[in-house]
């Protein structure tokens, strides 16, 4: 398993690479020591996020290997569906999942997605429209959200 913690303009994110894929990508408290190099997929990743940021990229083209139960990953493959700029309620994932009285289920499984912004359940709203539960806060989730308005 390997880590690499970047500053990212919402804030530290830790990544983490196991075998060839990207497991996890985490808000945290924590940068990278002096000196320590990301492996090249890490490095490929903080590319691609930087892009993100940058308004340079919709679209992530990275190896991806969540780790959850079948419904978790199910939904997860689901939020990769929501086109960039848009957004879903936790009910239109549910139903598009298969299960459509499920919509707290999908906000658990939202809420558990251990690689966020590149799955992004931020695109995930109330029903109302109303920004709801995000793991990283929910200032984040509306930065990600404008972030993905921007012209």
């Amino acid at each position: 398993m390997d880590l690499w913690h970047w500053n990212s303009p919402l804030g530290p994110l830790c990544l983490t690479q196991e075998g060839d894929s990207l497991v996890s990508l985490q808000f945290c408290d924590v940068l990278p020591p002096e000196g320590s190099c990301p492996t090249s997929l890490l490095a490929q990743a903080q590319r691609q996020l930087e892009e993100y940021f940058a308004g340079q990229r919709t679209a992530f083209d990275l190896p991806l290997r969540p780790q959850g139960t079948a419904f978790q990953r199910s939904v997860w493959q689901a939020l990769q569906a929501i086109p960039y700029g848009e957004t879903r309620t936790y009910g239109q994932i549910a139903a598009a999942v298969g299960r459509p009285k499920a919509s707290r289920a999908v906000g658990g499984a939202c809420h558990c997605n251990p690689i966020g912004i590149i799955i992004p359940c931020h695109r995930v709203v109330g029903a109302s429209g109303n920004l709801t539960g995000y793991a990283g806060g929910l200032d984040r989730k509306a930065a990600l959200l404008a972030l993905e308005q921007r012209p």
